[in-house]
């Protein structure tokens, strides 16, 4: 594992499976891009597991035991991977949050969870935070903000259209509600990098 830091030469890490080995000097910054790429990596893994081990139930059902026998992982967490990757098709996942902020709303109903991850998103929250939000809101007796309804039409070109249902299909959603996810998770990424822009542009010289 390489890790360059702006204006510094590459930091080579040495990765094996029972290991991380640092160089005798390493900068902050690129500790702290090592840790980064590792809590993504064992993020993603999380989301692969689940997927994996939700395409094996549905199609050997006779190799799934042995299957989730032969890994090092505990059922329970296991399960628990699959249970949170089957609350949310690909279309809604966030790739800005974890699969444990997932896994914070996966019990609710679907408004409430699109709800709290926008939240957790716009607002940067930890999975603690998150969580503690959640509690007070059902202590303080919060309600989900009732959505008016709208009817939007789109024209697009039949090979256009057979794109998007193929897409749909894949993610496991009718293609309205792919379209709507697919266009809010747009809009949500272009409003936020408009924040960031405006609020560089306001800051104050150093």
């Amino acid at each position: 594992m390489n890790v360059r830091r702006p204006g510094a030469a590459s930091v080579s890490v040495q990765k094996r499976r029972t290991s991380l080995s640092f160089p005798r000097a390493v900068p902050l910054e690129a500790w702290i891009s090592v840790g980064l790429e590792i809590f993504s990596i064992a993020d993603a893994s999380s989301w692969w597991l689940g997927d994996w081990l939700i395409y094996g139930q549905n199609r050997y059902p006779d190799r799934y035991k042995r299957a989730i026998e032969a890994s090092s992982l505990h059922y329970k967490t296991l399960r628990n991977y699959a249970w949170v990757a089957r609350k949310f098709d690909v279309s809604r996942r966030r790739d800005t949050l974890s699969m444990q902020h997932h896994a914070e709303v996966a019990a609710l109903a679907e408004e409430e969870q699109e709800l709290w991850l926008d939240r957790a998103e716009q607002q940067s929250w930890s999975v603690t935070e998150l969580r503690r939000n959640i509690k007070e809101s059902k202590v303080s007796g919060e309600t989900i903000p009732s959505v008016d309804a709208a009817t939007v039409t789109l024209k697009a070109p039949t090979e256009q259209m057979q794109r998007w249902q193929e897409a749909a299909t894949r993610a496991g959603a009718p293609l309205d509600e792919w379209i709507q996810r697919v266009l809010d998770r747009e809009a949500v990424e272009l409003l936020r990098r408009g924040e960031l822009v405006g609020a560089g542009q306001h800051r104050s010289p150093v």
